[in-house]
């Protein structure tokens, strides 16, 4: 558990610093609010996204269970940041979730990567 919180803080404050860095050019409150929303928003995704990749991965066989949950966790997390960011009037969205993003999705495809091996070499000893 406090592991978690330790992640959650660091999400939060690493990524609403970036949001607020890339909208430094708008007059304030504009980074400060795109900061506190993408601090919100990655401390909430970084709080979800292990047991969704891990719920997703056990919906999935083969191939299909290695590509699919982080295409997933990606798709459906860079809708939230836009739509989020666009009620919030983030003036640089795309500059604000670029590394948010980037960071989520890369953690999906290499935890469910060792999620999809494990259980890959279950399957394969078990035959």
């Amino acid at each position: 558990m406090q592991s978690s919180i330790v992640h959650v803080g660091f999400a939060f404050l690493a990524m609403g610093s970036w949001a607020a860095f890339a909208n430094r050019a708008h007059p304030m409150p504009a980074p400060l609010l795109a900061g506190l929303i993408q601090g919100t928003l990655s401390a909430l995704i970084t709080l979800l996204l292990k047991r969704g990749i891990e719920y997703l991965a056990s919906s999935f066989t083969g191939l299909t269970a290695l590509l699919a949950p982080p295409v997933i966790a990606g798709v459906v997390s860079a809708s939230l940041l836009t739509v989020i960011h666009t009620i919030g009037g983030t003036p640089e969205i795309a500059r604000t979730i670029a590394v948010p993003l980037t960071v989520a999705t890369s953690y999906a495809a290499l935890y469910n990567y060792s999620l999809w091996r494990s259980r890959k070499a279950m399957n394969h000893g078990a035959e």
